[in-house]
């Protein structure tokens, strides 16, 4: 049986409209009948990019914590409840303070026609407002030009992760243009940190970033430049570092973390107390859970990975090429998405595929396409018709690790019934 606040948020659901004009005009309106809250909120951190946002804002909101700050955190999607979504000082917020905002900007918003993004984002700015915390950390939902987080009006740092593809029915069919609606959150900031992007995009970002003053960016200013056993090697403006190999699975973390210790770097110059011995403890004990996570299930080992995008899939199959693994996988993924390609880049990594449709996303991919989709890349593919079904297999067959991806959303609905 539904919770009231999951009930309430069914509501706000439906107030979505039919006709999407891609403004922030809905947004705008209803904020100003709750007296502006994002004029009101904590020193703030933008991050806009396609993969890498969720764990750079853990990674710098452990460094801030580790050091004694106060720190709120804006995240999407969540994995098995809403909660997840909004952090009040390291703390998913209460589900009674989160039912009683909910319903306060639902009544405000007096029935108004906004998509369930907005109104939640309304509703995680009057909290933030009222937290009074040192910073907080706000990712978008989707791009950043016109991405509701994109309303505040002054930040501390804009930073983009890797650009790559992903929901090009609404950023556009090509990388430029993506990056282009990315970059739209770089504005009204004191610096801006640029990770690691494809070589078809750092001229182009470049570029756009000409005029303003304060940009750093990965292979210029810092970098990567060693993987150790147990550490790694940043090149900070000409300086080389070390630091303990984060607890996150796979190579492309150490370059996440390299953004978040180059922002302590500069935050500290800039005169904020931060201890270099608590960035390295920080670093190293940044969870961050369904991006390559290993859960110990029955004896057996099971990785989940939320990667749903081409990018997503490269990074995935070079953790599972280093490991040198052939799991079982159970994939499932949103219509929207590009399961072929996504597919076809891990194939070789795959010793069979456990064909699911995500349980209550009526949008995604049903068994029979995903079975076909195996059979035109020559994976041994067999349907599951459940979760149950699914953890069943998992308990019976003799195969030792297995893989679940495709999607966060399948990876919140099994993810409770490892634990």
């Amino acid at each position: 049986m539904k919770s009231k606040t999951e009930k309430l948020l069914d509501e706000l659901v439906k107030l979505h409209p039919k006709y999407i004009d891609l403004s922030l005009d809905r947004l705008k309106l209803l904020l100003k009948k709750l007296d502006n809250p994002q004029d009101y909120l904590p020193k703030t951190i933008h991050i806009a990019g396609t993969n890498g946002k969720g764990s750079v804002q853990s990674f710098i909101k452990n460094i801030l914590l580790k050091n004694g700050y106060k720190c709120d955190a804006y995240i999407s999607p969540h994995l098995s409840r809403f909660n997840e979504r909004i952090i009040l000082n390291n703390k998913e917020v209460s589900t009674k303070k989160l039912y009683q905002i909910l319903n306060f900007v639902k009544t405000i918003n007096n029935n108004k026609p906004i998509t369930f993004f907005e109104i939640t984002t309304a509703a995680a700015f009057m909290l933030f407002k009222q937290s009074k915390s040192d910073f907080l950390i706000l990712e978008t939902g989707l791009g950043g030009r016109l991405d509701a987080t994109n309303i505040i009006p002054k930040k501390i740092c804009s930073i983009l992760t890797p650009i790559s593809f992903d929901h090009e029915e609404f950023l556009g069919k090509t990388l430029k243009k993506i990056a282009n609606e990315k970059l739209g959150i770089v504005k009204n900031c004191d610096f801006v940190l640029v990770g690691k992007q494809k070589k078809e995009l750092k001229d182009h970002i470049q570029k756009k970033l000409n005029k303003f003053e304060n940009k750093f960016f990965y292979g210029k200013e810092f970098r990567v430049t060693k993987s150790l056993k147990k550490r790694f090697e940043v090149k900070i403006d000409g300086k080389k570092y070390i630091y303990s190999q984060p607890s996150l699975n796979g190579k492309h973390q150490e370059e996440n973390a390299s953004i978040s210790i180059y922002f302590a770097k500069i935050m500290k110059n800039m005169g904020y107390r931060l201890n270099v011995k608590e960035i390295n403890i920080a670093i190293k004990k940044t969870v961050w859970p369904g991006r390559l996570e290993i859960i110990n299930y029955k004896n057996k080992k099971i990785i989940l990975d939320g990667s749903h995008n081409i990018d997503g899939a490269d990074k995935l199959n070079e953790f599972l090429k280093t490991k040198r693994i052939k799991p079982i996988v159970l994939f499932g993924m949103l219509n929207n998405k590009k399961a072929s390609l996504f597919l076809n880049k891990i194939k070789k990594r795959v010793s069979k595929v456990l064909a699911i449709k995500i349980p209550g996303e009526k949008n995604s991919f049903k068994t029979k396409q995903i079975n076909e989709i195996c059979n035109f890349h020559s994976i041994k593919c067999e349907r599951i018709n459940n979760i149950n079904d699914a953890l069943k297999y998992f308990r019976s067959n003799q195969q030792k690790i297995y893989l679940i991806t495709g999607s966060l959303y399948l990876i919140g609905k099994i993810r409770k019934k490892l634990l």
